[in-house]
């Protein structure tokens, strides 16, 4: 059996003009910006017009993700698609691409198969240049950091105690630890420093959860660069960055507005990871579908333990969203995977193994309607090589929890394949109980809202924490940030910090080895594990298969 690549799908497909996309959801050519035929700008002042809707939300998430994949944006794409074909006026909200996982190992963030968004080799790569603006505002406030050290100092910043560092959107382990401001003091102060990727700057964060450009500048403001020599922090505004830094962003905060394959609205805006930073898309790109359409279909990175919290912990508590229901995206051949098969052998019928993988599914549904206490569905996506008894072996251990399992088919078969899973959503929001509720309260304290999360979500037994978290910790409560929220950064591939623990691990400890606050986006960042905020290429980066030739048609990009 052979598949046509992703890439070759959506080069085939016959995209319709942006404009036309655009009246579906009431927008005339006077509300957008066009960015050639395709894309498209929204300006989110638009946001201020009474609507008179009350969309229904649609949050997508899954399980830990594997080397056996399991195709969560895919599903949210398709479902959409299959919403819209069921009549329903549907928008989707997704998050944009980093270029370290395209050029990396990851891939793009577009979908696949039947259910893309297009022009995909455009969203993957470039865009509309809103990762290079974010870019462009962390390093000039970088550059004015280190300019005012270089002219004198005046607020008495310490330079060992600098927090900020300078960002590049691309998987670079060389840039993680340099040495900077060498060769004579005309060139500046010397001293240790360092690169993140993009999508783990502050910035991003900060540009995804402010709801227009004011509160930009005012959370812009608010960032610590770092801490004085008496141990006071220094914050942006103090530098008078916050103003430019927000000029920059002007033009990148509308959300970009793209379609699917059927012709679906699709907001794509904002990107930041989910075992790094809070790993949604924008809340004014949320706020705005919800705004233009009855029922928006949205993502959060990664499974439930990471994305999913933070998008209800961090985003819905500052916007004030609620989801009216939740699809947790698995897969057989990756619930084998967690129950001990090798890649190679996940095409093999293996109850037993699929029985020691559930358990890893099971947890993610329990924190949908356990602890955030919402109505779910569990959507398999089908691989042509899933037998039955497997598949009903997962549907009675879910159906034990109250949560039915519905089979996706959208990457073959696009909006027709996510029927059954459309009707299941549109049933669940009709039906089905949602007692929103989060995983903790801001008024406790730091450590107890950190052992919640570890407790509740991953099935921990307790946290440990370094000396050197909690001297942080306590320095954060006296500053006055205790009752920020948590912004936990723990290894995607196991619901505990060890990436080797794969199901349903027990009898675990987390261990917080670094916190930090990120007073900007509004969250306190706990480290466990070995997280980089700049990742590495691996051995054969997919950089390497990817071309373009004579007539400027891109090849090898998924």
């Amino acid at each position: 059996m052979s598949f046509k690549s992703d890439i070759e799908i959506a080069q085939e497909a016959k995209l319709r003009d942006i404009r036309e996309i655009a009246s579906k959801i009431g927008l005339t050519e006077d509300d957008i910006e066009l960015y050639g035929k395709y894309k498209a700008k929204v300006d989110y002042n638009l946001l201020k017009k009474n609507s008179g809707k009350n969309a229904k939300l649609i949050l997508v998430t899954a399980i830990n993700p594997t080397p056996a994949g399991e195709g969560k944006t895919t599903t949210t794409i398709g479902v959409a698609d299959a919403l819209s074909s069921l009549g329903k006026n549907t928008l989707v909200a997704l998050r944009e691409p980093s270029l370290g996982p395209v050029f990396g190992v990851k891939g793009g963030a577009t979908g696949g198969g039947y259910a893309q968004v297009v022009p995909m080799e455009d969203i993957n790569l470039h865009f509309t240049g809103d990762f290079h603006a974010i870019s462009a505002a962390n390093n000039l406030l970088a550059a004015m950091i280190d300019n005012h050290i270089y002219h004198g100092n005046s607020l008495d910043i310490d330079t060992r105690r600098i927090t900020w560092k300078r960002v590049v959107d691309m998987n670079d382990r060389q840039l993680r630890y340099i040495v900077n401001g060498l060769n004579g003091k005309a060139n500046g102060v010397p001293r240790e420093d360092g690169f993140d990727i993009t999508v783990a700057s502050e910035v991003m964060a900060v540009f995804c959860l402010a709801k227009d450009i004011s509160d930009l500048k005012e959370r812009l403001s608010k960032i610590i660069i770092g801490y004085t020599r008496s141990g006071q922090p220094v914050i942006a505004g103090q530098l008078n960055a916050h103003k430019a830094m927000a000029a920059l962003l002007k033009d990148a905060l509308k959300p970009n507005l793209v379609q699917t394959l059927e012709g679906t609205p699709a907001f794509v805006h904002g990107g930041p990871f989910a075992n790094i930073a809070h790993g949604c898309n924008s809340v004014i790109a949320t706020k705005m579908a919800m705004h233009f359409a009855d029922y928006v279909v949205t993502e959060a990175g990664f499974g439930a333990d990471l994305g999913a919290e933070k998008f209800i912990d961090i985003k819905c508590r500052m916007s004030d969203l609620k989801p009216d229901a939740v699809i947790i995206v698995a897969t057989v051949r990756a619930l084998k995977y967690n129950g001990g098969v090798a890649k190679q052998d996940l095409n093999t019928e293996n109850l037993e193994a699929l029985e020691r993988g559930i358990p890893n599914l099971l947890k993610h549904v329990e924190n949908i309607t356990k602890v955030f206490k919402l109505p779910a569905v569990v959507a398999i996506n089908k691989f042509p090589f899933d037998t039955d008894r497997e598949i009903q072996m997962i549907k009675e251990k879910c159906q034990q929890l109250g949560v039915n399992v519905a089979l996706s088919e959208v990457w073959e078969k696009g909006s027709e394949g996510g029927k059954e899973l459309a009707n299941e959503v549109l049933r669940l929001i009709d039906e089905g109980e949602n007692n929103f509720s989060y995983a903790y309260d801001l008024d406790i304290p730091i450590k107890d809202k950190i052992r919640a999360i570890a407790q509740k979500v991953y099935g921990a037994d307790d946290v440990e924490f370094t000396p050197a978290a909690t001297r942080e910790i306590e320095n954060l409560e006296k500053l006055g940030f205790g009752k920020l929220p948590i912004c936990m950064a723990k290894t995607q591939y196991s619901l505990s910090d060890d990436q080797t623990k794969l199901g349903r691990p027990t009898g675990f400890k987390i261990t917080v080895r670094q916190v930090k606050v990120s007073a900007g986006a509004g969250f306190i960042v706990a480290l466990t594990g070995e997280i980089m905020t700049m990742p590495g290429l691996p051995k054969v980066p997919s950089a390497e298969k990817i071309d373009v030739d004579e007539n400027g048609v891109i090849s090898g990009l998924f």
